[in-house]
């Protein structure tokens, strides 16, 4: 909420190759070896650079040691921090290199978190501008700026208030931010546009977008590659909305049995849209499988066979016919603007094999032509048994955003199925308890022996008893079975843990002491009534506290002006509990919470999301004074600007601040 500028080198062209949050970051590890020794020298920085995840696995610290030696001759030789960054990117230039660039650096599909190469996909960004115009034409606020030229780079000058994704957001899942948190107007101050960052980026977490690596400073920067990641990765969970038995039911045409039933609920959206993709292409008589949104798809004759099964009123023979892959491609794409799917790619994006674009392509036809008509009765029955119950569904969402929001390495599409094996249960563990998983004992997916998952799941179970979780007849066979009720009390302990171990280490005055729920109950009345108001809550499942009054007033007293109480109501009537909640989300989630409640959880009174939406805005408040007192008392200078502090502050704030979706054990 300030005009902080972050962390400066005097080499711009050094500074561009990192973001604030891994400039902060490793100005953090090199602060921290300075400070232990009093200098940093070339010989300290392998084992520095080993303790770093991006090297710990594909580097010994000999190995490192040997690629510093092509550049340094003196291993004694000072270090300061901008030969330290250069020693990074050296080093990461030769992890990828020796890791034979075999990640996908999809920005469509996940947020580029490593910085070596910031190369724009200009394709890419055109289709995302086109988008852009098309979706929020009518928008009162930004209908001014658009239509965006795709050849310049006013979709990054417009980015840089926070508008421009804080209303995207709202188009891919309409409601989840209320917009009159949003500060609007043509010229913002610095803490105004601040806001609108950190609405954003929190909001963003909040649908289901990876958010690791990326501060406001960089949205504020207009940094081109950071800003089309996060806006490919919304646009892309606008398009693929609809990829699930609960929106599409007749989905359960594409499966054979149940048990196929089950695995479909489990698949990532854009695996159950090439399952779609290739059930009606076996029926149209293509021979291939398309396993991909790239190779498999430039001749274009995929496209061709799909939309000649799906729409042949408008298809006809001439895309098959075509024997050039660019004049094929051009066929496919006039034939499906009949179906008024929108032009955001070329012919040669598809001959190309622009994995993104084609996704977005396949996405946009499934949205106006699915061709799922007949539904199995039998099958149906079953789907919907599957379907979890409107409470049951929004903890999932809820545990589902928050395990995303770690910045884990699996991406979570369900929780309930993606957690059986236990392996993402001690990815979790090793983020919120440091050290707790004997990673020699656990197997990786794929994993085809039974045995091994409930070994995994065993120690999930042991190490929670370690953190003291209720666990009683618990065993990891339940897990492995996909016990819903159990798996819902652990994995709420688990984030209530996460979030009492941020309060107890924010809290520098408890000296140790254990956060308790009753804690976070008497700071939040203390703070309302030193702010001069009256209102009070019982306990976290306080039914007054339906109105939302009780939270405004609260976040009113930690940050009085980031409440417009001109918007406020009464909250008397459903209606005007809803205006309340919605308002309260967004304002803590403007404020920097990082939070995944639902109005419907303020409005219902849950008592798990009650309690974290409070521990939250308590987690912001104990901060504030570390964040005023070192961003705005001076103003940043290359280099020192940061203390340790501060980097560790932010890095909690953008990656395991989620101190969030929680509830008491004993209701677990």
């Amino acid at each position: 909420m300030s005009s902080f500028v972050g962390v400066l080198v005097s080499d711009q062209e050094l500074q561009s190759q990192f973001t604030q949050v891994e400039l902060r970051t490793l100005k953090s590890k090199y602060v921290s070896e300075r400070n232990q020794l009093g200098r940093v020298t070339v010989g300290d920085l392998p084992a520095i650079f080993k303790k770093l995840k991006i090297f710990s696995e594909l580097f010994t610290e000999d190995e490192i040691r040997g690629v510093l030696a092509r550049s340094y001759e003196n291993m004694d030789e000072d270090i300061d921090f901008e030969s330290f960054l250069r020693a990074h990117l050296n080093l990461q230039a030769q992890a990828t290199a020796k890791d034979g660039g075999s990640k996908s650096s999809s920005s469509f599909l996940k947020t580029a978190t490593t910085t070596f190469h910031h190369a724009i996909n200009e394709s890419e960004k055109a289709s995302y501008v086109a988008h852009i115009n098309n979706c929020l034409a009518e928008d009162k606020f930004l209908g001014q700026f658009l239509p965006i030229d795709p050849s310049t780079d006013a979709l990054f000058d417009l980015a840089k208030d926070g508008v421009l994704l804080c209303k995207l957001i709202n188009v891919a899942v309409p409601g989840t931010i209320d917009e009159r948190a949003i500060n609007t107007k043509k010229v913002l101050n610095p803490w105004e546009r601040n806001e609108n960052h950190t609405l954003g980026l929190n909001s963003a977490k909040a649908i289901g977008c990876t958010v690791v690596n990326i501060g406001t400073q960089d949205l504020i920067e207009g940094r081109p590659h950071l800003i089309l990641g996060l806006i490919s990765q919304v646009i892309k969970i606008q398009l693929l909305a609809d990829l699930n038995l609960k929106k599409t039911p007749q989905l359960v045409e594409l499966v054979e049995d149940d048990k196929e039933v089950e695995e479909l609920i489990s698949l990532a959206p854009e695996k159950v849209l090439l399952k779609w993709m290739n059930f009606h292409l076996k029926k149209a008589g293509y021979e291939k499988q398309v396993t991909n949104f790239s190779s498999d798809l430039k001749d274009g004759e995929a496209y061709a066979y799909l939309l000649n099964a799906l729409a042949p009123e408008v298809a006809g023979p001439s895309a098959l016919a075509a024997s050039d892959p660019t004049e094929r491609a051009s066929l496919v794409l006039e034939q499906a603007e009949k179906l008024d799917c929108k032009r955001y790619l070329t012919p040669k994006d598809i001959v190309e094999g622009s994995p993104n674009l084609n996704l977005a392509f396949v996405a946009q036809i499934f949205q106006h032509r699915n061709g799922l008509t007949t539904v199995d009765s039998q099958k149906m029955s079953f789907a919907e048994m599957m379907t979890d119950d409107v409470e049951t569904s929004r903890e999932e969402r809820c545990f589902r955003l928050w395990i995303n929001s770690l910045g884990i390495a699996t991406y979570v599409n369900n929780v309930f199925e993606d957690v059986r094996n236990g392996w993402v249960l001690l990815e979790v563990l090793d983020k919120v308890s440091p050290g707790s998983v004997n990673w020699k004992l656990a197997t990786k997916p794929p994993i085809k022996m039974p045995f091994r998952k409930v070994e995994n799941c065993n120690q999930v179970i042991q190490i929670g008893k370690d953190l003291n979780f209720s666990l009683v007849n618990v065993a990891g066979n339940d897990f492995v079975q996909g016990n819903k009720k159990l798996l819902v009390a652990f994995l709420w302990q688990l984030m209530r843990f996460n979030m009492l171990q941020l309060l107890k280490n924010l809290r520098s005055h408890s000296q140790g002491k254990e956060i308790t729920d009753a804690d976070i109950l008497n700071w939040a009345n203390n703070k309302v009534k030193k702010s001069g108001r009256t209102s009070e809550m019982e306990s976290f499942k306080d039914k007054n506290l339906s109105s939302g009054v009780f939270f405004l007033e609260l976040l009113s007293a930690v940050e009085p002006r980031v409440v417009n109480w001109s918007l406020v109501t009464k909250g008397e009537t459903d209606e005007d509990k809803k205006l309340n909640a919605t308002y309260i989300i967004s304002v803590a989630r403007k404020l920097g919470c990082s939070i995944f409640l639902l109005p419907e959880d303020i409005m219902e009174v849950n008592q798990k999301m009650i309690l974290t939406l409070t521990a939250s805005i308590m987690h912001w408040s104990l901060k504030k004074p570390e964040d005023h007192s070192q961003r705005e008392a001076t103003p940043a200078t290359p280099m020192e600007s940061e203390n340790e502090a501060d980097v560790v502050d932010e890095v909690s704030n953008l990656s395991v601040n989620d101190d969030d979706a929680s509830e008491d054990p004993s209701t677990a």
